[in-house]
């Protein structure tokens, strides 16, 4: 009786963790979704997660992070230059994103070029010329 009870007990345990692994390995976060506490925790742990050897297409971040909070697109001759801002941190609860809220990356032509505060260097020296 007690080994039929104690293979149930592990049986359930095994059951339960194949669908936890199932779920951590499959479910793909909506940020669209997410309370907004959660969406800045993701947006930042997927930018300290770029690394500047990577190629990133914009497509590839703007399915991740989903639409930007803030964008702005210049052009210097056949190069275009894209800075998109991802809401990272609060600064004042007035339900206004601003972009000292945000982390920029700048693509150049569709490709990461640099994030972070040099990204809003990049593109005002760009984007003045």
């Amino acid at each position: 009786m007690i080994k039929k009870i104690l293979r149930y007990i592990i049986l359930g345990l095994a059951v339960y963790a194949s669908i936890v692994m199932l779920v951590i390995n499959f479910y793909k976060d909506d940020p669209q979704a997410m309370i907004w506490q959660d969406r800045e925790a993701f947006n930042n742990r997927f930018i300290s997660k770029l690394d500047e050897k990577t190629i990133v297409p914009i497509e590839d971040v703007l399915e991740t992070l989903g639409s930007p909070d803030l964008t702005y697109v210049s052009q210097e001759k056949e190069d275009i230059f894209q800075i998109i801002y991802y809401r990272t941190q609060l600064v004042k609860s007035d339900g206004i994103t601003t972009q000292d809220e945000c982390t920029g990356l700048l693509f150049k032509n569709g490709l990461l070029l640099v994030w972070g505060d040099n990204a809003t260097l990049e593109y005002d020296k760009v984007s003045k010329d």
